[in-house]
Order: C-alpha cells, then structure tokens, then sequence
C-alpha cells in the first residue's frame, strides 16, 4: 500500500482507549463538510472508509496547491482514513458499497436529495439491513423544503440566511465572507454533533437513525442575538447600526497611522474607561448620545499613533484591544505556540513538512488518527469485513 505519511504527536496517552473505538465509518461526501466531519471521528479513534469515485476520486484531490500527489487540502482533511475506489453506477460496485455499511455505525453521504435513493443506497433501504446505522446527510438546504435542489455554495447560504446583508459597509455593498461559515459551522460540526449524540441514544435504544443536516439552517443561531431582537421587539439587526454591526464605537476596528488596523472591542463600561484612558480623551466617556460623533473622534486619535506603538500603549491595560493581523503573523503568534495548536505535522510523500488541522478535541479525548494519507484506492473493501 502507497500512502503518503504523517508524523504526529499523539496527545493521548498510550494506555487511554480512544473514544470511538470500535466505530466504524462509511463516508461517501467530498470536498469539506462530510471530510472535516469525518476527520474528527477519526481522531477520536473512529476507523473512517473513504468511498471515492473510481478513476477520480475525491475533487479535493486535484486542488491547488499540491503536497504530494494530491492537494494540500486533501492531506489535511483525510488524514488517517481509508480509500476505497468504487464506480457506483455499476451494480456490482453498489453491492460493495452495500456491504462495507452493513457492518458500519454511522455513514455520511453529502449528495443532493434522493441521489442515494437512485443508487440504492438510501436511508430506508439501508436501515433494512443495518437497524443500527446512524445515516447522516449532510445538504445545503436539506431534504425537503423549496430550494433543496437548489445548486448554491457557502457564498449563497450566507446571503440567504441574512448573515452576509450584517457585513454591508458605508456603501451598502455587503462584504465578501472569509470563512466559509456555512460549510463548517453549518454543517461539518453539526453533523458531527448530531453523529455523536445518535450514537450515545443507539448505547439506549439499539436503533440508529436517520440525521438530516442543512448548512443553511443551522447559520441561523450565529445571530442569535438578532432574531431575539426582531422576534421579541421588531428591531431586526442593520449594518452599521447594532452593538456587533458597527452601531458602536466600543466595537469597531480603527486605522492606525501606518496603514494597520487595530480590533477594538471595550464594550464593558470597566473597559471602554481603560480604552479612553490610553487614548487620553475622557471627554468621550458619555458615547450614548452621540455614538457616531464618538467612533469619528476615537478614529482620529487613533490615526495619531502607529500599531507598535498602540500596542505599547495598551499593554498591561485590561481595555479589549488586539492589532488585526495577518493569518501567517497568527499561526507565529507565542500565545499559540505555546498552547501547542501546531506541533503535529503532515509529512508528504517526499517528506516535506506541514502542521496538520489543530481540531477543537481536548487532549484527553484525542487520538492519533493515523499515519497514512490514503491513495486512491489503495484499500480492497473486501478487507473490511469482520
């Protein structure tokens, strides 16, 4: 078997069975939401099977840029999984897939609508054989409702769901999302979630059951605070004009004389006279009256003085204030290197190095996932049968 290696840092202890232990997983989704799913079970000790399209495989694999063979992006998503190649238009190639989740948990298929119906991989045909199968779908706009067969990516969810009309500037022109929100908020880390909380109920009842996941849905309580506003007092939320949208001074982020920005967030009052105290403008402690006439007065100082030198200013001083930086200046950053995020690395097939995903699992809980980035199928599914 060619796989490419990773060399990581188990932050299990060896002794510490891993919590999904035992749990075998099926997973027919591509790109990111059904991956990222699958790659936390699989570091709490899932084994994961990866169905990839014979020939092909996974789109992820052909992304730019490359580590290895495939892409980057495969690398760090599939790390630890297995790949088995199937061509499910062919009748014996479903019978394959067939068996592989008569013996699994949980499978996780991120087709539109009824696709997995026509391949006769369906939930109720599926049930049939398995009862206890956890059968997870993950869809933009899920199984049923107007737009369920609506093409859309994480770009559309965002606009339909309100969260992108929140970002509009002076110009009303909303502003372009840079985290795909719908794709791992919406969907990757419910899935998940419900996995888990579906496996817990099948330890009480025996039975598995059908999980239906709509990214666009689950946007919604990311503004939580919104929809309390306008369901319970009409002020529904408008950019530029709430306590998180711009609507105040004490949450803004402020040029500075350099041309870098600074993150400003005292919205607790203990906060916003720290904030003023370095800025040494008292004057400016009463900002309800007038909190646009505020927010240009604090622009102002603040253009005064370079980031350095903002930083030094507020060091020490409990006020909420951070220089925006960049993704590379981040990752560099003391505090996260300390705390460990990035120790564990991916090796490609010619042995360069990369940091693999530092996932939200606690140590305690985390486990090795494996050391093998899976080749196209490079795994026979008849090795799976138990």
């Amino acid at each position: 078997m060619a796989c490419s290696t990773i060399a990581m840092k188990s932050q299990s202890t060896p002794a510490q069975r891993a919590p999904l232990a035992g749990i075998r997983v099926v997973d027919f989704s591509t790109l990111l939401p059904g991956p990222m799913c699958s790659l936390f079970l699989a570091h709490a000790g899932a084994e994961v099977i990866k169905i990839e399209r014979l020939g092909r495989g996974d789109e992820m694999r052909s992304y730019l840029p490359k580590f290895g063979k495939d892409s980057v992006n495969f690398a760090l998503l599939n790390q630890g999984k297995r790949s088995v190649a199937l061509d499910l238009k062919e009748p014996a190639a479903v019978q394959q897939a067939i068996a592989l989740v008569r013996q699994a948990d949980v499978l996780i298929e991120q087709f539109r609508p009824g696709v997995m119906d026509r391949l006769g991989l369906g939930y109720e045909a599926m049930r049939a054989i398995n009862p206890r199968l956890v059968y997870c779908a993950i869809t933009g706009w899920g199984q049923h409702g107007p737009l369920a067969d609506m093409a859309a990516h994480d770009l559309n969810y965002q606009a339909e769901t309100g969260l992108m009309a929140l970002t509009a500037g002076s110009d009303g022109a909303p502003g372009l999302p840079n985290v795909l929100a719908a794709d791992l908020v919406g969907g990757a880390y419910p899935a998940m979630m419900n996995i888990l909380l579906a496996l817990r109920a099948r330890e009480a009842g025996g039975q598995g059951c059908f999980i239906d996941v709509a990214m666009a849905d689950n946007l919604f309580p990311l503004v939580y605070w919104g929809l309390g506003n306008g369901f319970a007092a009409g002020e529904w939320p408008v950019p530029g004009g709430d306590l998180v949208t711009g609507g105040t001074p004490r949450y803004q982020v402020y040029r500075t004389s350099d041309g870098r920005y600074l993150a400003a967030a005292p919205l607790e009052q203990k906060f916003w006279e720290n904030f003023l105290r370095v800025l040494e403008a008292p004057q400016l402690l009463d900002d309800a009256g007038d909190p646009k006439g505020t927010r240009e007065a604090v622009a102002a100082i603040i253009a005064t003085r370079t980031a350095d030198e903002w930083l030094q200013r507020f060091a020490g001083i409990d006020a909420c204030v951070s220089v925006v930086k960049s993704l590379q200046e981040a990752v560099a950053t003391p505090h996260f290197r300390e705390r460990g995020l990035f120790q564990a690395h991916i090796a490609s097939g010619d042995g360069v190095e990369i940091p693999s995903l530092p996932l939200p699992i606690a140590p305690a809980l985390r486990h090795a996932a494996g050391d093998t980035v899976p080749e196209l199928g490079e795994a026979d599914p008849d090795a799976f049968r138990r």
